[in-house]
């Protein structure tokens, strides 16, 4: 069965140490601008916002990679960037409904969460289990109630239908 991440904005502290685990495991260095996982502040809202790809079931990011450098896992469904391949054009960054792609200017490679080979860390590190990765089903249960889809929702949208309308030239 598929496993699935997700974030309870509710539940987010901002205490950040999702991105330093990320950081540590993926680089070998505690560095928030090498994580494929991102924690936002929206004030407006009075929230903090963990940000991280959600493995797309249609990845535009996938369709719009010029060199076939983001692919699917077989193993996990993870939608993983073989850095090898990568030339860091950003192509998927515009794409990207979420926001989750960043680059590595060092590397000069994108970076987006990989699930950690299905066993992502950042879940096993979250303080106040702000973050789960559990079966589709449950996740589809706990989606019904969760402000993120609330919130993100209308965004996403109007992403997907400029994305469309520009893939069909209106």
């Amino acid at each position: 069965m598929k496993k699935i991440l997700m974030i309870d904005v509710k539940k987010c502290t901002g205490c950040r140490i999702c991105e330093l685990v990320c950081s540590l495991s993926h680089e070998g260095e505690c560095n928030p601008l090498k994580s494929r996982i991102r924690v936002f502040k929206i004030e407006e809202e009075g929230i903090d916002m963990p940000c991280v790809c959600q493995h797309c079931e249609t990845p535009l990011c996938r369709d719009v990679c010029p060199v076939d450098a983001i692919v699917r896992d077989s193993d996990t469904g993870a939608i993983v960037i073989k850095e090898d391949l990568c030339v860091g054009c950003r192509a998927c960054t515009l794409v990207c409904p979420y926001g989750a792609i960043t680059m590595d200017t060092y590397r000069g490679v994108m970076l987006k969460c990989d699930l950690c080979s299905g066993d992502p860390k950042c879940v096993k590190f979250c303080l106040t289990n702000a973050l789960v990765y559990e079966r589709s089903e449950v996740i589809d249960n706990l989606r019904q109630n969760s402000a993120v889809q609330n919130f993100i929702k209308p965004v996403l949208k109007s992403r997907e239908i400029a994305y469309q309308e520009k893939k069909e030239g209106k």
